[in-house]
């Protein structure tokens, strides 16, 4: 008995949607080439479900056929050398923040401190516990962003807040500086200028904004606990 292949076609990939009853359901339309034993070739049209979830969508085996089962990334997939992208067509998730919408409308009316290196901060929420003394580990989540809001680094995403030894250069110098008069509980939003941000810049990743070598980047800050501390040290 003859076997049968499914190979993509070089023609058409496409991506529809339709509205039924306030849900988007999408599917994808795909050209296969059936090969069979003979090597005779049919070219078959699919029009295959796509169920959307978080950051990935995937195919259903079954409607797939000898394709197997697929993951597409939102930001494309790469197959046989070609890229195609189809995230802008597809839901996106917002990052987490740690100011919300409600948050940023209060934090217009939070008065900027400046601090003699150009730092400038407005606390968000001004915490209970003990500042970190230099050299202390911290414990922080935070969120990192270019001038225009478009988040570049977050612990959130990772699900852990990030730990270092403030004051003592392992991160950029206006974070260190930024954080070691927050207190325990805290959190705080700093304009970073470029002098004391990234000297060497960011490169861009996938659904990243790039960070250019010493431009200005914003960071809002929660101190999570100082290790070795206790929280009611005044």
């Amino acid at each position: 008995m003859a076997s049968s292949l499914l190979h993509f076609s070089s023609s058409s990939f496409f991506l529809s949607k339709a509205n039924q009853g306030g849900a988007m359901n999408y599917k994808i339309q795909m050209t296969f080439l059936a090969v069979n034993g003979a090597g005779t070739q049919t070219k078959q049209n699919k029009n295959i479900p796509l169920k959307v979830e978080g950051i990935r969508a995937f195919l259903n085996r079954r409607e797939v056929g000898g394709l197997g089962s697929f993951i597409l990334v939102l930001y494309g997939y790469r197959h046989f050398g070609r890229q195609v992208a189809i995230g802008a067509d597809l839901p996106r998730q917002e990052p987490p923040r740690l100011c919300d919408a409600a948050c940023e409308k209060q934090l217009e009316n939070v008065p900027m401190i400046t601090t003699d290196s150009g730092l400038q901060y407005k606390d968000i929420e001004i915490g209970t516990g003990p500042s970190p003394p230099i050299g202390f580990q911290v414990a922080a989540d935070y969120v990192a962003m270019v001038p225009s809001g478009k988040v570049f680094d977050s612990s959130l995403e990772k699900g852990r807040p990030y730990i270092f030894r403030v004051g003592s250069g392992q991160v950029i110098k206006g974070l260190d500086e930024g954080i070691l008069s927050m207190k325990v509980g805290g959190k705080r939003r700093l304009y970073i200028p470029g002098p004391l941000s990234f000297p060497k810049g960011l490169n861009a990743a996938a659904g990243r904004p790039r960070v250019p070598p010493g431009s200005p980047v914003i960071f809002d800050i929660s101190l999570e606990y100082v290790p070795g501390l206790d929280n009611d040290q005044e």
